[in-house]
């Protein structure tokens, strides 16, 4: 895969009669997780830690940093987090797929400068099984 331009990576949220991209992100960042289950016990190999494979908890989280762009969005991403909602996402990731699925916003930030433009930071974290589409 050759080098991707930053801003072609795209966090989306459902509207109600389709997927929207969430406007004005500067940054955005998408990380998987796996929780392991430790089954070493006395007569594991050489004392060599084993691993339950299939097991723990899988999830992802996303996060993203951008200044006030569109009130449609804005308006949707305020509400998504002062509802407490789970809310439908994709995240589309540029020559690699499409990741979707049941997020919920957890942290919603807002900053600014004197002399500058009010920004704001979110987080969302997974709330179930995500589907992967590649490109």
């Amino acid at each position: 895969m050759a080098a991707q331009k930053g801003k072609d990576l795209l966090l989306k949220i459902h509207d109600g009669t389709g997927y929207v991209t969430v406007a004005g992100l500067r940054s955005r960042r998408i990380a998987f997780n796996a929780e392991t289950v430790d089954v070493t016990h006395a007569e594991s190999a050489g004392r060599w830690r084993e691993l339950l494979e299939g097991a723990g908890v899988k999830r992802a989280a996303i996060a993203g940093r951008g200044l006030f762009k569109d009130e449609a969005t804005d308006a949707l991403v305020r509400s998504a987090f002062f509802d407490g909602a789970v809310k439908n996402y994709q995240v589309m990731i540029p020559d690699f797929g499409t990741v979707a699925g049941a997020f919920q916003i957890v942290s919603l930030e807002f900053a600014g400068e004197h002399n500058g433009e009010v920004t704001y930071e979110l987080s969302l974290e997974s709330a179930g099984a995500l589907s992967f589409a590649g490109a």
